[in-house]
C-alpha cells in the first residue's frame, strides 16, 4: 500500500497551479526562462510555448513589451535582492489589465500574473483605527471580520485560533443567516496539519478560488520540483480540494494571524460558489489583519505586564513574610494559604523530613506519599506540570478526582523537599466539527493511486466527553511557581548566610572600633594638648601682646578641628546605623545649594560649577544630602587651587539605574591610594595641605551600599570624576 501521512504531503510542490493565474520562472542568474505554465500562451501570443525554453523574455519583445517595459521587470536586480519578497505592478497585456507580481525564491525568479477584477461592492471605512482601542480579544476579532466582509464578503468568515496541539478553535465568526453557525466548534491537528501550518506562516494569504476547476500544469524540461510555497496561484492539494467540498463550499481565502512571529491563527473564510478575490484586496485583506493581530498582541502585552506587576508585588510580600522567620519550612507553613493560591490549585502540600503540611483539597496521606516517591523516581527536572495526572497515573498510584492536575516543585530533591500543588478533575466538553477520528482514503495524485487520512465528510456538532483531566495549567500558573521557587531560594540564601553576615559585620565594626580607639588616643589627643599647652602658657603671660593672640586663636582652632571631626564621626555612625527611607527624590535642587555653598565655605568664588541633567533617583533624603554634601564639597576643595577651577554634575540612566558623575580638575588621586580610598580617616599626600580628616568618602561609601548603589571613582593627573549609581524609581 502506497500510505502517505498528512504531514508528509509535499503540498509545496504540486507541480501546478490554479487556472486564474499565468507563471512563468526565469533562472535568477542568467534570467533565461525555465519553466511555465501550461495556460501562458492564454494571454500571450507564443505559437509553440516550447521556444522560449533558455531564452529571455527581451529575446520575444513583440510578446512579452508590456512586461519588459514594466518598472518590475527593467529594475528586476533591485526587486529581487531579497529573497521571497513579492513585489507587484499592473501590467496591460493584449488590451487587458492584469497584476504582475515578481519574486525570487531558491534558484528561480517568479514572475507571476491574474486578471485585475474589479470589487464594486468594497467599502473601507476607518474602523480599523479603532482596532487599537478595543480591550476585548471577541470584540477585536468581530470588528476585524466586519471589516473585512466589505473587502472579502465570503458566506461564512471565521477567526481560527490554534491550540497549543495543533488542533483549532473558531472563536468569532460571521455567517449567512441561512448557513449553520461553527462558532465555538474545535477541528482536529490532521485538518490542518504540520506542513500547512509551516506554510500559512510562510505565504500568509491563500485563496482557493474554485475547488472544481481544473488545475493549470507547469512545463519543464527537467524532472525537477518546483517549490511554490509563495506564489499567489499556488495550486492546492487535492486533500485539501476534497476538504473544502466536502464542508459544501466551492473557495476558500485564508489570511494568516500572526503574534510574535507565531501562527497564533487564521481569519477563514468559506463561500459556497466560486469566487475569486483580487490581488489587490487580499493584500488590502493582509493588511487589516496583520492591523489587527498588532492591535492583539499591545493590549495582552499591557495585561500580562500588569499581570507581571501584580505577581512581583505578591512575591515581594511574600518574601517580606518568608523573612520574619529563621526556618524555611517555618515560612513555608504559615504562608501556605497564600502559596496555594497563586497559581489557582484546589490544594497543596508541603513535604520535608516530617509531617506533610496540608491547606485546601489534597488527597490522602497515603496517596500523598505514593505520588512524592513515583515524583522522585521518574522527574529529572526542579518542576513537573501535568493536568493528565489522572488520566496517565490515577491506576497505577491509586488516584481520586482530586489529584487530576499536579505540579511539582522540588525544593531539594535529595532531601526529598518538594511543594504540590493539586487540582480537581474538570470534566471536559469539547464540541467538534464532526467526528475527529481518522479514517482512510484514497486519491489519486499524478495518476498514482495514494491511501492517506480521508478528509471528514460531516461538519456537524460532535460532542467528546473527556475524563481525568483537570483545567489547563496556563502560563500564569507556571510564572506563579516560578515566582514561589524565586522567594525560596532567595530568603534560603538570606537565611543561609544570616550568621556568615553577622560576623562579617562584627568584624567590620571591630576595625572601625580600632580605628576609632586610634582616633582617640592619636588625633583628638592631639588638639587637646595643645590647648593645654598654649592655656598654661596664656596663664604665665597676662600681657595682650600679639603673640598671645596667635596662641588664642590657635585654641580656637584646634577646638573647631576636634568639634567637626567629632561630627564626622557621628555621621559614619549614622550612616550605618540609622533608619532609611527609599523613595523617589529629585536631586536638582539639592545639588544646587550643595555647590553655591561650597564656593562659599571653600572661598572659592571663582570656581565654575557646571550642572546638566539631573534625573531622580530612588534614595533616602537625609543620605542623599549627605553623599552630595561630601562629594561636591571634595570637587570644590581640591580643585579650588587651581587657576580657573571647574566641576561638572550630571546623570544619565544607564540600564536600569541612574548614575551620576561628579568630575573636578583638581589635584587627582593617585593609583596607590585606590585601595584605602574609602576606609575612615585616610587622607592622600597630596592632601594634607587642604583642611580634612578623612571621613567624608567612607561616609558616602556607607551610605550608597545602605541604599543598595555603588560610589567608584576614575582619576588622573587632570583631576577626578566621582561616580554615584543609584537605583532608577
Amino acid at each position: 500500500m502506497n500510505f502517505v501521512e498528512c504531514h508528509e504531503e509535499p503540498i509545496h510542490i504540486p507541480g501546478y497551479i490554479q487556472s486564474f493565474g499565468y507563471l512563468i520562472g526565469i533562472d535568477a542568474g542568467s534570467h533565461t526562462i525555465t519553466f511555465f505554465s501550461r495556460n501562458i500562451e492564454d494571454i500571450f501570443r507564443v505559437e509553440n510555448a516550447e521556444q522560449l525554453f533558455d531564452r529571455k523574455l527581451t529575446d520575444f519583445p513583440e510578446i512579452f513589451r508590456s512586461v519588459i517595459d514594466s518598472d518590475l521587470y527593467t529594475s528586476i536586480h533591485d526587486f529581487t535582492k531579497r529573497e521571497n519578497e513579492t513585489h507587484f505592478d499592473k501590467v496591460f497585456i493584449s488590451g487587458k489589465e492584469y497584476h504582475f507580481s515578481i519574486l525570487r525564491s531558491g534558484k528561480h525568479i517568479f514572475l507571476e500574473f491574474e486578471a485585475v477584477q474589479e470589487n464594486p461592492n468594497k467599502r473601507i471605512s476607518n474602523k480599523y483605527d479603532n482596532f487599537y482601542v478595543i480591550d476585548n480579544e471577541k470584540e477585536l476579532w468581530e470588528q476585524l471580520l466586519s471589516t473585512l466582509s466589505k473587502i472579502v464578503n465570503y458566506d461564512r468568515m471565521m477567526v481560527y485560533k490554534f491550540m497549543m496541539d495543533g488542533s483549532g478553535k473558531v472563536i468569532a465568526e460571521k455567517r449567512d443567516e441561512n448557513m449553520e453557525s461553527y462558532l465555538g466548534l474545535h477541528y482536529p491537528e490532521s485538518d490542518i496539519p504540520k506542513q500547512a501550518r509551516d506554510l500559512y506562516l510562510k505565504k500568509r494569504k491563500r485563496i482557493f478560488s474554485n475547488v472544481y476547476s481544473e488545475t493549470v500544469p507547469l512545463i519543464s524540461r527537467t524532472d525537477e520540483n518546483i517549490d511554490l510555497t509563495f506564489v499567489g496561484s499556488r495550486g492546492m492539494s487535492p486533500v485539501h480540494g476534497q476538504y473544502v467540498k466536502n464542508s459544501g463550499a466551492s473557495s476558500s481565502f485564508s489570511v494568516s494571524i500572526i503574534i510574535d512571529d507565531y501562527l497564533w491563527g487564521l481569519v477563514t473564510c468559506q463561500n459556497s460558489e466560486a469566487k475569486h478575490i483580487d490581488l489587490e484586496d487580499r493584500v488590502q485583506a493582509g493588511i487589516f489583519t496583520a492591523l489587527a493581530s498588532n492591535a492583539y498582541s499591545s493590549f495582552k502585552s499591557k495585561n500580562e505586564l500588569n499581570y507581571r506587576l501584580e505577581l512581583n508585588e505578591r512575591a515581594s510580600q511574600l518574601k517580606a513574610e518568608f523573612l520574619k522567620h529563621n526556618n524555611l519550612f517555618d515560612s513555608l507553613a504559615d504562608n501556605k494559604g497564600k502559596i496555594r493560591k497563586l497559581p489557582e490549585a484546589d490544594g497543596l502540600v508541603i513535604i520535608s523530613d516530617g509531617e506533610p503540611v496540608t491547606v485546601g483539597t489534597v488527597p490522602e496521606r497515603e496517596t500523598i506519599d505514593r505520588i512524592a516517591h513515583w515524583a522522585l523516581e521518574n522527574t529529572k527536572e526542579s518542576m513537573y506540570v501535568s493536568r493528565t495526572f489522572l488520566k496517565d497515573y490515577g491506576e497505577e498510584l491509586e488516584l481520586t478526582e482530586n489529584a487530576a492536575g499536579i505540579i511539582i516543585y522540588f525544593i531539594e530533591r535529595s532531601k526529598k523537599e518538594m511543594l504540590i500543588w493539586f487540582r480537581k478533575e474538570f470534566s471536559e466538553h469539547i464540541n467538534w466539527a464532526g467526528n475527529p477520528e481518522r479514517k482512510l482514503g484514497v486519491f489519486l495524485q499524478n495518476g498514482e493511486e495514494k491511501h492517506i487520512i480521508s478528509p471528514r465528510t460531516s461538519f456537524h456538532l460532535f460532542t467528546e466527553n473527556i475524563k481525568g483531566n483537570s483545567k489547563r495549567w496556563n502560563s500564569r500558573d507556571i510564572s506563579s511557581v516560578q515566582a514561589v521557587r524565586d522567594v525560596i531560594l532567595e530568603t534560603s540564601h538570606k537565611q543561609y548566610n544570616a550568621i556568615k553576615a553577622l560576623n562579617n559585620e562584627l568584624r567590620k565594626v571591630n576595625e572601625e572600633l580600632d580605628s576609632f580607639s586610634y582616633t582617640i588616643s592619636h588625633d583628638l589627643g592631639t588638639p587637646l594638648t595643645v590647648m593645654k599647652l598654649n592655656a598654661q602658657m596664656l596663664l604665665s603671660n597676662f600681657e595682650k601682646t600679639e603673640k598671645n593672640r596667635n596662641k588664642l586663636t590657635s585654641i580656637v582652632e584646634e577646638i573647631d578641628n576636634m568639634a567637626e571631626m567629632m561630627h564626622d564621626v557621628l555621621e559614619l555612625s549614622r550612616a550605618k546605623h540609622s533608619e532609611i527611607e527609599l523613595e523617589r527624590l529629585q536631586p536638582a535642587n539639592t545639588i544646587l545649594k550643595i555647590s553655591e555653598n561650597a564656593k562659599i565655605t571653600f572661598e572659592s568664588p571663582k570656581s565654575e560649577i557646571i550642572i546638566k541633567e539631573c534625573p531622580d533617583v530612588l534614595a533616602d533624603k537625609t543620605m542623599l544630602h549627605q553623599v552630595f554634601l561630601n562629594v561636591i564639597n571634595n570637587a570644590v576643595k581640591y580643585s579650588s587651587h587651581r587657576d580657573e577651577p571647574k566641576v561638572e554634575i550630571w546623570g544619565t540612566e544607564e540600564g536600569g539605574n541612574i548614575v551620576y558623575r561628579i568630575s573636578d580638575n583638581g589635584i587627582g588621586i593617585s593609583q596607590e591610594e585606590k585601595h584605602k580610598m574609602f576606609k575612615i580617616f585616610n587622607r592622600m599626600d597630596n592632601a594634607k595641605k587642604f583642611k580634612g580628616n578623612g571621613v567624608g568618602l567612607s561616609i558616602v561609601h556607607r551610605i550608597m551600599k545602605r541604599i543598595g548603589g555603588n560610589v567608584e571613582y576614575d582619576s588622573n593627573k587632570e583631576g577626578t570624576c566621582f561616580i554615584l549609581t543609584f537605583k532608577k524609581p
